[in-house]
């Protein structure tokens, strides 16, 4: 006698309709998420590039008893070996503000 039901071997096209709808949904709440925290991680590197250049503009006056009037003209071979950085952001070279002798970013303060 043969058997009235078939031995069920795939899925169904309802059931991968619905898992691609749900992986669907997790993507659209996940994606903007990652965007942004790219941006913050790009922001707190600016913050902390800087905080690490006015420290080495600080020493610059202790060495020298003056202010540096160029980022190029402070030595920090030690802090960042492969050169000044740039603005993560911006891509913007940071200055030295002649004021208030501490250098200039796309922030003014911490994200």
């Amino acid at each position: 006698m043969k058997p009235m039901f078939r031995k069920k071997t795939a899925f169904s096209m309802i059931e991968l309709l619905a898992v691609v709808t749900i992986l669907g949904f997790i993507a659209a709440l996940i994606v903007p998420r990652v965007g942004a925290s790219s941006t913050l991680a790009k922001e707190k590197s600016c913050f902390h590039n800087r905080a690490e250049i006015n420290v080495a503009i600080e020493m610059f006056y202790s060495v020298n008893g003056t202010f540096p009037t160029a980022i190029t003209d402070i030595d920090t071979v030690d802090v960042f070996p492969e050169g000044i950085p740039t603005c993560p952001v911006t891509g913007v070279t940071y200055t030295i503000n002649a004021t208030t002798h501490r250098v200039q970013g796309h922030l003014t303060s911490h994200p």
